[in-house]
């Protein structure tokens, strides 16, 4: 069986570790701090058992049983062909994690990084083999939502994106290639700009949060769940997306002549936005909520596993 070094057990971690044994592969989990990764499995073992209920899992018990808690990053790394890092979000953090997979890993493994952010460029430049380095950024949780994006910095291997890109598609998720850096990525950064202008609405006082949310959740949502932006506006205009942009694109530049800016993260508006949302959930009701998405998700995933693609 294929192997993949998964290198820390909190939420992404394990999820990656659902995503590679659900697809047949071993997955070695390590963690730096003492029994996270022992946990780990038995947290991985429920998810899948989840994924089960949903039909998105064959054998949930067969797809625990090849996921392990590795004694160290060299242990974890043993025979893998992929490794994929999971440690906190910050540049050092990242220098330090890869400079020692680089050492510890077979010549030929691929080393990703989950980083949601961070271009690989800015922890990969002085490795030894920087060429076989890159982001695979997955989307919380990545065992239910499939977008992986791809990016290597200026001095990454094309066969190594390529390989990259093979493994990911093999394993069910979906891969998508970004051609050069950009802080945030493509995801983080049209979520980014949603956010901005979602903040910006509800704290100027044109909406309330509950309202907004409705305006994702039964509108703009349901389209996105199976059509991209440009795909969806290829549909809004009998011409197709010239004729879209002949027709709005006007409007839309009159709304971009003053885009949402930074000062809508500032403190008085987000004490706007959290007076109007009202409620602050305890960590337990959180924890409720969360498993209720997931739930969500896992029943959307199983309905477009039934449906054609376009």
């Amino acid at each position: 069986m294929p192997r993949v070094a998964i290198i820390g057990a909190g939420l992404i971690g394990r999820a990656w570790a659902i995503v590679f044994a659900r697809a047949g592969w071993d997955a070695a989990i390590y963690d730096a701090a003492d029994g996270v990764a022992d946990k780990a499995l038995g947290l991985v073992a429920e998810g899948l058992s989840e994924l089960a209920k949903h039909g998105l899992v064959d054998d949930p018990k067969a797809a625990a049983s090849r996921v392990r808690a590795a004694k160290s990053v060299a242990d974890a790394l043993d025979g893998a062909s992929l490794a994929q890092e999971n440690v906190p979000e910050t540049v050092e953090a990242k220098r330090a994690i890869f400079a020692e997979l680089d050492a510890l890993a077979a010549p030929d493994t691929i080393l990703a990084s989950s980083s949601s952010a961070i271009v690989p460029s800015l922890f990969s430049e002085n490795l030894a083999g920087r060429a076989r380095c890159l982001v695979a950024h997955p989307v919380n949780p990545p065992h239910l939502v499939p977008i992986v994006e791809l990016l290597g910095a200026p001095w990454t291997a094309p066969e190594t994106i390529a390989r990259a890109r093979q493994v990911f598609e093999s394993i069910k998720q979906v891969p998508i290639e970004m051609r050069r850096e950009i802080e945030g990525f493509i995801l983080n950064r049209l979520q980014g700009a949603l956010l901005a202008e979602a903040f910006r609405l509800v704290g100027e006082g044109y909406v309330s949060p509950q309202d907004l949310d409705k305006t994702i959740k039964d509108g703009l949502g349901l389209r996105w769940s199976f059509m991209g932006p440009f795909a969806t506006i290829e549909l809004n205009a009998p011409g197709g997306i010239a004729d879209y942009c002949a027709r709005y694109t006007g409007f839309y530049k009159r709304l971009q002549s003053k885009p949402a800016g930074p000062e809508v993260y500032d403190d008085a508006n987000v004490a706007n936005i959290l007076r109007e949302w009202g409620k602050q959930p305890t960590a337990g009701q959180l924890a409720e909520l969360t498993r209720w998405r997931d739930q969500r998700l896992a029943a959307l995933a199983a309905h477009k596993r039934t449906q054609p693609s376009s």
